[in-house]
């Protein structure tokens, strides 16, 4: 009874996918009219033009940038361990295609990840040929789950977490995502609280476990800090520097207003504004051109000293040198409830940090720092101008915050080197 359960479900799951399959095409070829960028390999969405991978390649899913930032340890320990394995990244994002292409250059094959349809599903697997699978944070897809059971292929989530919004929305289908867990997953769960919330969807206790979050793990690249260094004098010449990162809409308002109190008692400060979404700079350069703001864009850069009071970075993969050239950072996603976004960045450079209260998609890093003294949370942007301010009048504090911030980050390494011990034992050398 329960195996003929499981087959209606896949069943029904399937013919969906298939139902709804015009309607992506049409989806996606309108968002790419709007932005031409989500039409690269767009037939990689379908079920073609996969790179052809030899037998036993390893196959890793990265949702988008934060996460194929978190892919790097990963990464290079598989290099390390497995040579002459051939390594394919998936995204969903444009901008996480390009962060794949910023970090690995030619060292890994990238290609989209297809839409759920079973045809799509099958010339993915056919075409890369994964002997393992390593699915980065939170991303459950029945279909691609599946086709991993059948072909018997190893599947973890890495560092997998699960937020109270997500559980919410996974349990109105439970039995389909019950059923896509039953097939002997691996879960490596940041904390206890996440490994609880995908055992009630139906993972297999004695196959999650705790392994904490691989972001910790992250190691500034060789000569980041001193590039930071030499863009802040050459292109700003030293003048203080305050970032607001990875920023989303109606945030912006509430920064700039911001950056005008600020300007009222430090009146060459500089704010760099780092969108999270490529598709908003033109509206975001609109909006600073309407409101009398005097700015320069990354795309415009010239080594020279600029006099601006906002620098947009309107490119991709550059946000680490330009923490590294600031003197104190905001991270956004956190002034709305859009869940907040990676701290660790600003944490690790030592960085002063502020962030909004709508943290819910980093609550364990968030609360680590916070418990630390090594966070400020603002609600609006009086507080963010007052926190700008009393950071940069106050050196002492800013440094002993920075500092309390780069030790928490140090404290949590550990996660990537438990999770290859069990990947090594699950998976010997031989097998792989």
């Amino acid at each position: 009874m329960k195996s003929l359960l499981r087959n209606f479900i896949r069943f029904s799951y399937a013919i969906l996918t298939y139902a709804l399959f015009p309607v992506l095409i049409f989806f996606w070829i309108l968002k790419g009219i709007f932005n031409n960028v989500y039409l690269d390999r767009m037939t990689q969405r379908f079920g073609f033009n996969y790179p052809n991978l030899k037998a036993g390649s390893v196959w890793i899913h990265a949702v988008s940038v934060g996460e194929v930032q978190a892919t790097i340890p990963l990464v290079n320990q598989i290099k390390s361990r497995y040579p002459d394995k051939d390594i394919i990244i998936t995204t969903v994002t444009p901008t996480g295609a390009l962060q794949v292409k910023n970090i690995f250059h030619d060292t890994v094959h990238h290609s989209y990840i297809p839409f759920e349809t079973p045809f799509a599903v099958k010339n993915f697997f056919n075409s890369i040929k994964p002997c393992i699978a390593l699915i980065m944070e939170t991303e459950i897809w029945p279909n691609l789950y599946n086709e991993c059971g059948l072909r018997k292929i190893p599947l973890i989530l890495v560092s997998a977490r699960i937020s109270l919004k997500s559980l919410a929305n996974y349990k109105r289908f439970l039995p389909l995502f019950r059923e896509t867990l039953s097939h002997g997953i691996l879960i490596a769960a940041q904390s206890k609280i996440d490994a609880e919330r995908f055992i009630s969807l139906g993972a297999d206790p004695n196959r999650t476990w705790v392994m904490g979050n691989i972001k910790f793990d992250f190691s500034l690249p060789k000569g980041t800090i001193k590039q930071g260094e030499i863009l802040k004098e050459n292109s700003f010449n030293n003048r203080p520097i305050w970032i607001a990162a990875s920023t989303h809409e109606g945030e912006e308002d509430i920064i700039l207003d911001a950056h005008k109190e600020i300007l009222k008692n430090i009146n060459n400060m500089i704010l760099i504004l780092a969108p999270r979404h490529p598709e908003r700079f033109q509206k975001i350069k609109q909006k600073l051109s309407s409101d009398n703001w005097e700015y320069k864009s990354r795309s415009d850069y010239e080594k020279t000293h600029h006099k601006c009071e906002v620098f947009l970075i309107d490119t991709i993969g550059e946000l680490l040198l330009f923490y590294a050239a600031s003197d104190i950072a905001f991270v956004g996603g956190s002034l709305l409830p859009i869940g907040g976004h990676n701290l660790l960045e600003p944490a690790s450079l030592g960085l002063p940090t502020i962030s909004g209260p709508h943290t819910f998609n980093q609550k364990e890093m968030t609360n680590l720092l916070e418990e630390a003294n090594a966070l400020k949370i603002i609600s609006n942007s009086k507080e963010l101008a007052n926190n700008i301010i009393t950071f940069h009048s106050n050196r002492s504090k800013s440094e002993v915050v920075g500092e309390r911030a780069k030790a928490i980050v140090e404290n949590n390494k550990g996660a990537i080197s438990g999770l290859m011990r069990r990947l090594d034992d699950i998976f010997p050398e031989k097998q792989i």
